[in-house]
């Protein structure tokens, strides 16, 4: 039998986690925050290679891969141990509820993990780009997983703002959800198993994660921009002025929405009599 935690000791779980983080030294945070930008970045390269060249008709069997593969970057993150920007909302916001930490905390704590995140997002999808792990070339000459990559970063810095933000919401609240699920867990694979779903869910209806998209986004103009490319007629629309302003700023908003009031405030409030009345 599966050892779980009940609610209350979950919450307990997430409130001491929060508190750790505000304690935890700018070195290490720093540290922590680039390597969960890259690992979220494994996913969403690995997602990109195993779905990329398949055949357009397959249609949904397509994003339903590609959300099965995603979730490992974030299945790295809560195993190996890193600070996500997007799980840190849930984190941090649960903390600050309790008065455990103050806005100030919660504000820097955040802004340190989403400047972190961005830099190990974008170096990783650079180095993915110098390597040319994604150039598979079809049997007409053509360059598949490239042209879906760059065709990604085109459709994410597309949108409006108000539907990359609403989509931001519904984004963090399955992760957050994903996150709070695998605490209830005492192992690895119950963590993992209990994490997929909700993560595989947001990737297949198309929500927009911050962290994933600051691989997602620059990889695609990297791929755009480079000669190779070009020659085969991919066109790039997406900029980088189009990823912060269309979709990084308002995702993000969405994404702290989602986290706080649809997970950390919600299970907060339930289950913080509980934790209270057992001290």
């Amino acid at each position: 039998m599966v050892n779980m935690k009940t609610p209350a000791e979950t919450i307990d779980t997430v409130l001491s986690i929060g508190m750790g983080k505000a304690r935890q030294k700018f070195s290490s945070h720093i540290i922590l925050s680039v390597l969960a930008g890259i690992y979220i970045g494994f996913g969403a390269v690995l997602a990109l290679k195993v779905t990329g060249n398949l055949n357009p008709a397959w249609g949904n069997i397509i994003k339903l891969l590609f959300g099965l593969t995603f979730p490992v970057g974030l299945l790295m993150v809560l195993i190996a141990g890193a600070s996500l920007f997007t799980g840190d909302v849930m984190y941090m916001t649960s903390s600050c509820a309790v008065k455990d930490t103050n806005l100030r905390t919660w504000f820097s704590y955040l802004t340190i993990s989403y400047i972190g995140n961005l830099i190990g997002s974008i170096f990783l999808a650079f180095l993915v780009f110098q390597s040319k792990v994604l150039f598979d070339t079809g049997p007409d000459g053509s360059l598949p997983i490239i042209s879906n990559a760059v065709s990604l970063a085109n459709s994410k810095t597309s949108l409006t703002f108000l539907t990359a933000f609403l989509r931001g919401i519904l984004c963090n609240w399955l992760v957050c959800l994903a996150i709070f699920m695998s605490l209830f867990a005492q192992d690895c694979v119950s963590k993992a198993v209990l994490m997929w779903p909700p993560i595989t869910t947001f990737v297949v209806l198309g929500m927009e994660h911050s962290v994933a998209n600051m691989c997602f986004i620059p990889l695609g103009i990297f791929l755009g921009k480079s000669s190779e490319v070009i020659g085969v007629g991919i066109q790039l629309t997406a900029t980088w002025k189009t990823f912060f302003v269309n979709n990084l700023i308002p995702v993000t908003l969405g994404n702290i929405v989602g986290g706080a009031l649809f997970v950390a405030l919600p299970y907060l409030s339930v289950n913080w009599r509980k934790r209270t009345s057992a001290v």
